[in-house]
């Protein structure tokens, strides 16, 4: 179930949210999966963990962000969390579509992912290509 406080944020900055769902891996490695180029890790748990073979070999790095499911407290303190972690994730992804795909070799789009990973709001110096 996706967590309700997350949908709202969501629908705060105008997201659609209609049809979210909580979806393992698994879904993405059967042969109907949709194609990934890149897989993000956000969770630091996932860091740890051994990824799976996603299908196609995308390229993955970890954008370890505080889980804000775990944030204790107030519905405010708990709001705020989701919101801080939405803005963290929103950053990221402006900073990764803006990079120049095309002019960028393998070598040096690793170096950028694993540098927007370290950006602000990192939840560990762990932040790494996986």
């Amino acid at each position: 179930m996706v967590n309700p406080i997350a949908l709202k944020v969501l629908k705060s900055f105008d997201y659609p949210v209609e049809g979210f769902r909580s979806k393992s891996w698994e879904e993405f490695a059967g042969p109907d999966a949709p194609v990934m180029d890149f897989v993000f890790t956000v969770c630091d748990n996932a860091a740890g963990e051994t990824c799976p073979v996603w299908p196609g070999q995308p390229m993955t790095a970890h954008w370890g962000i505080e889980d804000p499911a775990a944030v204790e407290g107030s519905d405010i303190q708990k709001e705020a969390a989701f919101v801080a972690a939405f803005r963290y994730m929103k950053n990221r992804i402006s900073v990764f579509a803006t990079l120049p795909m095309s002019s960028l070799d393998k070598a040096s789009l690793r170096t950028k992912l694993v540098e927007i990973g370290q950006a602000n709001g990192a939840s560990s110096p762990r932040n790494s290509a996986a």
